[in-house]
């Protein structure tokens, strides 16, 4: 038969044990200060490099611009994005430091971002 005492039980925990927490632990070790970075891109407005883009600010790139055919309808989700109609052709770029999944796109004189998703990019 057991006895009713186990060894390692609660009851049998160390004083020094008990008030030992990982708080306390954290405490003593050095803080690491955290210095804040925001990119900053040259040649680009701060709009861009903190994720709030004006595409009316944006001038697109000496080279580098692409046609595009829209695949299928897209409706803007806001005015930093441009509603694309399925078929219709398109002027497309990227910004340094944009996302990979979006390009700038644009139409006559409305420009705005669009989902690389719903492109076919040509020549």
């Amino acid at each position: 038969r057991f006895s009713g005492t186990f060894v390692g039980n609660a009851e049998s925990a160390s004083p020094a044990a008990a008030t030992s927490s990982p708080a306390v632990a954290a405490a003593t070790l050095p803080a690491v200060p955290t210095i804040p970075v925001v990119p900053t891109i040259v040649g680009v407005p701060n709009t861009v490099a903190e994720g709030v883009l004006n595409p009316n600010e944006v001038k697109p790139p000496a080279s580098g611009t692409r046609r595009a055919r829209v695949l299928y309808d897209y409706e803007a989700a806001d005015s930093t994005e441009l509603a694309l109609l399925a078929d219709e052709m398109i002027t497309v770029y990227s910004l340094p430091g944009m996302d990979p999944d979006w390009l700038i796109g644009e139409r006559g004189n409305q420009k705005g971002k669009v989902p690389v998703t719903y492109l076919e990019l040509l020549s």
